[in-house]
């Protein structure tokens, strides 16, 4: 029987999935190198010093302890540790993490929680792999990129190829059943034979799942300015999209078949962290810079999101202060009615399934035509949404290499 507010979120919120449970992001800001198209909250940590490990992992558990109440009562389905490098954080740090999420939430009897790592090959973070298994990580999220050296180095990497083979191969070793990988299409200088070989080594290996990334330029980044001086040579648009084309078909043909714009999987290994982020479901983030999907309550039906500050100084001021509280830690903004329609459709459209119109009328009090004709015609026009009889919504075969454009119309 579900616990009393675990109870009344499903019913608020009957469009949400797995409203009874929820999911925990922890950002480890640390990296030995910040890469040069990254924008996330990275700090340098050349190396890693035990002492600042040590406090921020203690800011972590204050944070949880402090931040936890508006999810109580909802099970633990999946922890994600992500970064930045959180990999080189020490197996006792990883398994203290672990541990106090456990003891935080409970689990559903009979399920065990997905509990992901990020690792970056590395002769480090290899060392450990037997270790973070034993703390209770059962998922690696292996940040490969490419398997070609002269790629690796355009795009900044620290690591060459043998390093992403060798890492691969002691993820095994070390008894992962599931492991991701990460790839960037249309880096500086792609190809398609770079690519070939790319998707060559990923069917070799053969994992369990393959996240796949257009190479976007954010603005402060180091690439960012490159571009601007003509210096960042990227493949047009109809190239990579002609380049994501065939990675959804080698990939396909491998095994992985794509449940989301960007993720592929082998049936039963689609990751279930990342799908409470486009299904809206509760996530608690902890550490700089972490976003937290709120659940419901009766003020607040649609839920919202809280973000973390992205300096680690004002993070760990904040998490650290004497008179630390969970209010004054992140902050949060209620989704209005408008707000969360918006959300609601652009979300459900990543994943294949697309947007469910009787389930979307539960949540909002009619189907998504009657909020979004236009954007829904015009799109239709442009042959970038499919609308069935039933006026649920899909991508259509053009759409998902678009679909940030399309996602932008709703917001």
């Amino acid at each position: 029987m579900l616990r009393g507010r675990a109870r009344r979120a499903r019913l608020w919120h009957r469009s949400r999935v797995a409203s009874d449970s929820v999911g925990v992001y922890v950002h480890v800001p640390f990296c030995e190198r910040v890469c040069p198209y990254c924008d996330f909250a990275v700090v340098a940590a050349r190396p890693l010093e035990p002492s600042v490990e040590a406090r921020y992992v203690e800011a972590l558990v204050r944070e949880l302890a402090l931040r936890a109440g508006p999810f109580d009562g909802l099970a633990l389905a999946s922890v994600y540790l992500g970064g930045g490098t959180p990999s080189l954080l020490s197996v006792a740090s990883v398994e203290r993490i672990v541990g106090a999420v456990r003891e935080r939430f409970a689990a559903r009897v009979g399920a065990a929680p997905e509990i992901t790592l990020e690792v970056n090959p590395s002769t480090l973070e290899r060392a450990r792999l037997g270790g973070f298994r034993a703390a209770g990580v059962n998922r690696l999220s292996i940040g490969v990129q490419s398997f070609d050296d002269a790629m690796l180095k355009r795009l900044g990497r620290a690591h060459r190829a043998r390093d992403a083979h060798a890492t691969l191969s002691a993820a095994r070793a070390a008894g992962f059943e599931n492991v991701s990988l990460d790839l960037i299409v249309g880096g500086p200088g792609a190809t398609r034979a770079q690519l070939d070989r790319d998707l060559d080594a990923v069917a070799a290996f053969a994992p369990e799942h393959v996240s796949t990334y257009e190479l976007t330029v954010e603005e402060g980044t180091p690439f960012a300015l490159a571009e601007r001086r003509g210096q960042l040579a990227r493949p047009d648009e109809r190239a990579v999209v002609a380049a994501l084309a065939r990675v959804d078909a080698r990939l396909a043909a491998a095994g992985l078949e794509r449940y989301e714009v960007s993720s592929h999987a082998r049936p039963g290994f689609e990751s279930a962290h990342n799908r409470r982020y486009w299904r809206r479901a509760p996530v608690l983030g902890l550490g700089v810079g972490a976003w937290s999907t709120l659940p419901p309550t009766a003020a607040h039906p649609h839920g919202g999101r809280a973000a973390n500050a992205r300096s680690l100084g004002a993070h760990l001021d904040r998490v650290e202060g004497a008179r630390a509280a969970a209010g004054s830690i992140a902050d949060a903004e209620w989704h209005d009615a408008a707000t969360a329609r918006g959300e609601a459709v652009f979300l459900a459209l990543r994943e294949p399934r697309g947007l469910g119109a009787a389930g979307f009328a539960r949540e909002f009090g009619a189907p998504p035509r009657a909020f979004f004709a236009r954007e829904i015609d015009e799109l239709v026009g442009l042959g970038l949404l499919d609308e069935d009889a039933a006026g649920d919504l899909r991508l259509s075969a053009r759409g998902r290499w678009l679909a940030d454009s399309v996602a932008e119309r709703f917001v």
